[in-house]
């Protein structure tokens, strides 16, 4: 049973250095654009059946309880948290950020759609906006393209993408933006770069322009911050250390127990 006991203690010191590994990889986001912190999750694997509840003894007596013994623990998920997070002003013209829910869309260069809370769009040297990214630019969804002698840019709260230029004083609209949302927003794939990938669990994409059915509204000059909490990342960083000396401190236990166990033939 003390062998047990080592292995049990086991699975909760590997499960805790997951949460340990999600912990820092929020802190190392805290300067994220647009990141969704995460959060691990936990379940009991499954038990050692000694007696069954509702079992009888020798005397036909039905017992109300039984004897259960589990054998640990592991990482049953790790789930985001898409709370807005905070806005930092820029007052650049194509930073953009989602006031509510939505997702900005962009393409890669396979055609296919990513999701994305980042809106620190740029351009190409086509005029296309894009997603700035380490790797590559990813084509905004939309078709938004801006003149080369464009003077001014505006993009209204309902996605309407509007330019002045130097033959026209008119603002005048070349792209209406789209937003994208999900039934189960934590079945995406996350890909980096801050993008996701839509997947059999997250559901379709549902689109509409921004503030329409639900969706949320664009900010311009915006960008949205991450949605690290350090203080509370901080408490769940010492509370995990703590637990995860508790598992130590429990094999230990049980290596005592059994070195006992192993000289009781000496001291007898």
């Amino acid at each position: 049973m003390t062998v047990q006991t080592l292995y049990t203690a086991a699975t909760g010191m590997e499960a805790l250095e997951t949460k340990l590994d999600v912990i820092a990889n929020n802190m190392a986001n805290i300067n994220t654009t647009g990141f969704k912190k995460d959060r691990a999750n936990f379940e009991d694997v499954f038990y050692r059946q000694y007696r069954m509840p509702g079992s009888t003894d020798a005397d036909g007596n039905m017992t109300s309880t039984g004897i259960e013994v589990g054998l640990g623990t592991r990482v049953s998920s790790t789930q985001s948290n898409h709370e807005q997070g905070a806005f930092e002003t820029t007052n650049n013209q194509l930073d953009l950020a989602i006031e509510g829910d939505g997702f900005f869309r962009v393409i890669n260069p396979n055609g296919d759609f990513y999701y994305t809370r980042a809106g620190n769009f740029g351009l190409n040297a086509q005029g296309i906006v894009v997603l700035g990214s380490a790797n590559i630019g990813y084509v905004l969804d939309g078709n938004v393209q801006i003149p080369e002698d464009a003077t001014d840019v505006l993009v209204t709260a309902d996605g309407q993408v509007q330019v002045r230029t130097q033959s026209s004083p008119n603002m005048q609209t070349v792209a209406q933006l789209t937003l994208a949302k999900f039934v189960n927003p934590d079945g995406l794939l996350k890909l980096g770069d801050n993008l996701y990938q839509e997947t059999d669990a997250s559901g379709a994409a549902q689109t509409s322009n921004p503030g329409e059915l639900g969706f949320g509204n664009v900010r311009q000059g915006f960008l949205e911050a991450s949605n690290v909490e350090p203080v509370t990342e901080l408490i769940d960083l010492i509370t995990t250390q703590r637990a995860f000396e508790l598992n130590s401190q429990v094999v230990q236990a049980g290596d005592q127990i059994m070195q006992i166990v192993a000289n009781l033939r000496r001291l007898g």
